[in-house]
């Protein structure tokens, strides 16, 4: 079960943010854009199979996974992602999460965006804000991120975001999506590898 979410213990301008994008916690205000992006088919063709979900259970179940805040993290799990200029509303979220909660050794990469700013490099931006942030502020070891192997468009945000193919790996779906029968793949950075790519 999830713990409660709490109030930040630092300003919004220690939040992770680029010359575009700004990220933060995540809020109850959030439900009904959350609830739009959380019943997109193509949003969620590779997480759920595009399956509806009422505003309900994203109250009651998504909005206290996504403000569950982990102390290995000093923070969130889950980020709601905003233009910096506050024009467009919520674009949608990204997740950095450690995989064990109470330590802050590995953290797992994740995004979810509205369909009409895809193609806008909003993903890798973000993505790339989050990965530093768990090795420059939280002291990482590595970062890793997972999709379904069919799923090319969220492989190249991993790529951008400095990430490398690991490994292809099966999961036992009760419910197997379309394109499932290829697999699972994982992606990972290390921090040695991520240091050495930003010394260039």
């Amino acid at each position: 079960m999830s713990t409660p979410a709490r109030p930040p213990s630092h300003p919004p301008q220690s939040w992770p943010h680029s010359d575009r994008l700004r990220l933060r916690p995540l809020r109850a205000a959030d439900v009904p854009a959350l609830h739009a992006l959380h019943n997109d088919p193509e949003v969620m063709r590779y997480l759920t199979g595009g399956a509806p979900v009422s505003v309900e259970h994203v109250r009651t179940v998504e909005l206290p996974r996504l403000t569950r805040w982990f102390d290995a993290a000093d923070g969130p799990g889950f980020w709601g992602a905003e233009r910096r200029d506050g024009k467009g509303g919520l674009l949608g979220w990204f997740e950095l999460r450690p995989l064990d909660a109470n330590s802050a050794e590995v953290f797992e990469l994740g995004y979810r965006l509205r369909r009409e700013v895809w193609g806008r490099g909003y993903a890798s931006e973000g993505g790339r804000l989050l990965v530093r942030r768990a090795f420059e502020r939280l002291g990482a070891r590595r970062v890793t991120a997972n999709t379904m192997a069919v799923n090319t468009a969220s492989r190249r945000v991993m790529e951008r975001c400095g990430l490398r193919y690991l490994r292809s790996y099966a999961e036992d779906w009760p419910d197997p999506l379309p394109g499932s029968e290829h697999g699972e793949v994982e992606y990972v950075v290390d921090r040695a590898e991520w240091e050495a790519d930003v010394r260039g």
